[in-house]
């Protein structure tokens, strides 16, 4: 079994400008600058057999380069039970299209892909039973966070290994994407 995901990696000068604001939440486990992605889809843990076939049916998907811009912060959960800041996407239809084609192709093969609707985002931390109050101060320091347009000509099959410091990522397989 492998777990895996599709996403986009963010360029070093934008991950470095991100990693600037990873502070001021006592607790939080902040993510290292190489683990810096917006995912597009979350396919669990699979079969290698299956891992195969995704690979294969990612590398004849045809989607058209596109630019992504990060704007804003937030966090996922409520109250006691945050779990996760994270930099925004700014709205983009390409992004969202190529997520939904990503996540087409796990449903074909019954890879069970998340239900929730797709937000991008960039994991910037874990927190464990933070403080609201700090949480909410530390997104409102944040909130006006834009970054400049990236170039996006390509995507990649990451693989999730779990340790007792946090997830440790791979990348398997990268695809282009066509101008």
């Amino acid at each position: 079994m492998i777990r895996l995901f599709t996403a986009v990696e963010i360029p070093a000068p934008i991950a470095e400008s991100l990693s600037r604001r990873q502070q001021g939440l006592p607790g939080a486990r902040w993510r290292p600058r190489e683990a810096l992605h917006i995912t597009l889809a979350f396919y669990g843990e699979i079969h290698e057999a299956v891992a195969a076939e995704l690979d294969a049916a990612l590398a004849e998907l045809r989607a058209p380069a596109l630019q992504v811009e990060l704007a804003g912060a937030g966090a996922f959960g409520e109250g006691a039970d945050i779990r996760a800041v994270w930099a925004g996407v700014e709205r983009n239809e390409a992004l969202n299209d190529l997520a939904a084609r990503c996540q087409a192709v796990g449903r074909k093969l019954g890879v069970p892909v998340e239900k929730r609707a797709y937000r991008p985002h960039v994991t910037l931390a874990y927190l464990r039973r933070p403080d609201p109050d700090r949480v909410a101060a530390w997104i409102a320091g944040h909130n006006l966070l834009h970054s400049p347009p990236f170039a996006v000509d390509w995507f990649g099959l990451w693989s999730s290994w779990l340790s007792k410091d946090g997830s440790r990522y791979e990348l398997e397989r990268d695809y282009s994407l066509r101008p």
